[in-house]
């Protein structure tokens, strides 16, 4: 396993790398970091090259001092897949690292072998629901991460032990990443029409018991990308990488094969 630290376009983005294979980019969503995909790499280890990065502002990646949109987060991962020798990989992202992805997909369509959407959607958000991640972002400057750890961590599982967990990651981001983030989500973009037209492997995961996107969510992307592999996971929340490593680990080893495990798992929503 390697740890580092590359500069790309002037931003420090801390990553871990560990695996053989096919190159596989795993996305951290908000307000967590890297360290989400722990459990599901260390299942993967023999089947993908996984390069895991901590998003411009989490983890042990640098802080920028200005608004971002979701297209600079899809930059910086385009940049460290450049650094990495990775001209094309499987991505998956996890809720944000959902829409990270996805604007991977819109700007970069030749650098995907294939696409994954953990506890994530491809609709923007509603008006009321914008307005309201732009004052949650006002709310992190002025009163820090704290109230977001002890808000999100019952809404991310119902799993005590998980919410303990995510409720340590989130307490250690900082509050200047996490309000450009929400700004950057508030303004991200309709991604139906690039699913729909979307060539690759794409696998979408979701939990059942996901209070945060619920898993409607999910099964129109099946809807609206009917070769997707789709997998419901009943057990899991909005956490599923944490929830049922086991299950997701499964999913995206739909890469590999995707002709012989298009029925496996596979739901009808």
């Amino acid at each position: 396993m390697e740890t580092g630290e590359l500069e790309i376009d002037g931003v420090r983005i801390a990553y871990t790398r560990r695996g053989k294979g096919p190159p596989l980019v795993l996305i951290h969503g908000y307000p967590l970091d890297r360290s989400i995909w722990d459990p599901v790499a260390s299942m993967l280890e023999s089947d993908f090259d996984m390069i895991i990065p901590d998003l411009r502002g989490f983890g042990d990646s640098e802080v920028m001092d200005a608004r971002h949109a979701i297209l600079a987060y899809a930059a910086d991962v385009a940049g460290l897949m450049d650094r990495l020798g990775a001209t094309r990989a499987f991505v998956a992202g996890h809720s944000m690292g959902g829409y990270v992805a996805l604007a991977l997909m819109r700007q970069y369509p030749e650098r995907l072998m294939g696409l994954g959407l953990v506890a994530s959607q491809m609709l923007p958000d509603a008006p009321d629901r914008r307005e309201a991640r732009y004052a949650a972002a006002q709310e992190v400057l002025a009163k820090g991460v704290g109230p977001v750890a002890e808000a999100m961590a019952p809404k991310l599982s119902s799993d005590e032990g998980i919410q303990a967990t995510v409720r340590a990651i989130i307490s250690r981001q900082r509050s200047a990443g996490l309000a450009s983030a929400l700004e950057a989500m508030a303004e991200r973009p309709n991604s139906t029409e690039v699913v729909s037209n979307f060539l690759m492997p794409m696998v979408v995961v979701h939990g059942q018991a996901d209070a945060l996107i619920p898993v409607e969510r999910g099964r129109e992307v099946k809807i609206a990308l009917p070769s997707a592999h789709y997998v419901e996971l009943p057990r899991a929340g909005h956490m599923p990488m944490m929830e049922d490593p086991g299950g997701v680990a499964d999913a995206l080893r739909f890469f590999l094969h995707p002709l012989d495990l298009s029925s496996a798992r596979s739901k009808q929503p």
